[in-house]
C-alpha cells in the first residue's frame, strides 16, 4: 500500500465531503478512492471515516490522523522541491490565486511580465473569487483584499483598496448629486451582494468618525462586480464596488464616483503564503518581482 498516496487521497475526501467529489477532483476512480482508503483504515486497525448517504465525516481518531498526515504531505513535498532544487535555483510551477477580476486586472499583467524574465519557472493562476485553502489546494501564494483572521500564513502589504459608490452622469443629471449618504435614497440602487450581503450600505461620518448605516432598496441586484458595473453605466442605478472593480468605467467617463468623503476605511490588500522554513526560490523571486509592481499599480487607481 502506498500511504502517502492514501493520506492525499483521505485529506481529500475530508476536504470535499464525499469520495465521489475527491475522484473528480483527483482524477482517481470512486472505487480507487474508496479501496485505498479501506486499506488505511485497515493498516491502522483504526476507523477514520463516517459514512452516511448524505456525506462523509471524520472521527475524532481520523481528525488527529489527517493533522499528523497533512504534516508528512507538507515535509515530503519541501524535501522533493529540495532535492529538486527550488530553494537553491527559481525554477519549477509556482500556482497562484486571487480574485477573478483583480487577478485579470493586475495580477495577471505582472505574471506575464514575470514569465519572460524566468524561464524556468511555469505559473499557475488560479482566478477565483472564493478563498482557497492554500495548503489544501497546494497553492503558494494569494493575493487577499480584505482584513485578515488571524493565521500562521505569511502577508505582504501591497496597497489598499477603496469601497467607492458611482453612478452614471446621466443618473446624476436626472437624480441630483447626493450630498451625504441618506441621500443615496434620491437614487434608484444596483446592490453588488457580495460586497453588501444585508440590505444596508456603510459610510463613516468624516467629522465624528462614527459608523453611518444606510437601508437600501436596490432596483437589481446582482452577484458579480462587473455586473453590477455595467448596470450603472446603464443608468439603472448607483451602485457600491471595490474601486479597481469601476476604474476603467470612471476613468473613461462612463460612470463619476459620488460620497467620496464618506467611504469607510480603505481594506488592505497582501499577498499571503504559508509560513515556514526556507522559502523556496522560485517564491522568493516572485515576491520580490512582483511588490513593487502590484504596489505602484495599486497606488496609481
Amino acid at each position: 500500500m502506498d500511504r502517502l498516496e492514501a493520506m492525499r487521497l483521505l485529506l481529500k475526501v475530508a476536504e470535499r465531503g464525499s469520495f465521489s467529489a475527491a475522484g473528480r477532483d483527483l482524477g482517481v476512480p470512486l472505487a480507487t478512492v474508496s479501496r485505498k482508503v479501506n486499506e488505511l483504515e485497515g493498516h491502522l486497525g483504526a476507523k477514520l471515516l463516517i459514512r452516511t448517504t448524505r456525506k462523509v465525516a471524520l472521527t475524532d481518531t481520523g481528525a488527529a490522523y489527517l493533522a499528523s498526515a497533512r504534516r508528512i504531505l507538507e515535509d515530503v513535498e519541501e524535501a522533493e522541491r529540495i532535492a529538486a532544487g527550488e530553494f537553491h535555483a527559481p525554477r519549477g510551477e509556482l500556482t497562484l490565486t486571487a480574485p477573478v477580476l483583480f487577478g485579470r486586472l493586475h495580477i495577471l499583467p505582472v505574471v506575464t511580465q514575470f514569465l519572460a524574465i524566468q524561464p524556468d519557472i511555469n505559473v499557475r493562476l488560479v482566478l477565483s473569487d472564493s478563498n482557497l485553502h492554500l495548503l489544501d489546494e497546494h497553492v503558494d501564494m494569494a493575493a487577499r483584499i480584505g482584513r485578515l483572521p488571524d493565521s500562521t500564513m505569511i502577508a505582504t502589504t501591497i496597497g489598499a483598496m477603496r469601497t467607492v459608490v458611482c453612478a452614471s452622469p446621466k443618473l446624476i443629471e436626472r437624480c441630483g448629486t447626493p450630498e451625504r449618504p441618506e441621500r443615496l435614497a434620491a437614487l434608484p440602487g444596483v446592490n453588488f451582494e457580495f460586497l453588501s450581503p444585508a440590505s444596508s450600505w456603510f459610510f463613516r461620518s468624516p467629522d465624528t468618525g462614527e459608523a453611518i448605516d444606510v437601508p437600501i432598496s436596490p432596483r437589481l441586484a446582482v452577484s458579480t462586480a462587473e455586473a453590477a458595473v455595467e448596470a450603472a453605466v446603464q443608468g439603472v442605478g448607483a451602485t457600491r464596488v471595490l474601486h479597481y472593480q469601476c476604474a476603467e468605467r470612471v476613468r473613461d467617463g462612463a460612470l463619476r464616483i459620488v460620497l467620496e468623503e464618506f467611504e469607510v476605511d480603505p481594506l488592505p490588500v497582501h499577498l499571503i503564503h504559508a509560513a515556514r522554513g526556507a522559502l523556496p526560490s522560485k517564491m522568493r523571486v516572485f515576491l520580490d518581482f512582483a511588490v513593487p509592481m502590484l504596489r505602484a499599480r495599486l497606488k496609481s487607481l
